[in-house]
């Protein structure tokens, strides 16, 4: 996959995250298509572990891939952020 398409992916996983797990986070939307890239990343590498698969384009099957963790990204962000707090 090339640039664009990671941020693409991202931005879309970012923002149904968001979506579904709403709430305040900080850093707005460039923390939200940063997480997207990352839980696309990780849910990638989790899904090519557990053979569901991973992520290998803009397509409903990645995009759910990195949707899921993108989501437990962003849970985990929001936990650790209360800690700190």
């Amino acid at each position: 996959m090339d640039f664009i398409s990671w941020i693409v992916l991202g931005l879309i996983a970012g923002l149904i995250a968001k979506f579904v797990v709403p709430g305040n986070d900080p850093g707005g939307i460039i923390v939200t298509i940063i997480v997207g890239i990352v839980g696309g990343v990780v849910g990638g590498f989790v899904g090519s572990l557990i053979g569901v698969g991973g992520v290998d384009g803009v397509n409903i099957g990645s995009i759910i891939v990195a949707v899921i963790g993108a989501i437990v990204l962003l849970i985990l962000f929001r936990v650790v952020m209360r800690k700190k707090a």
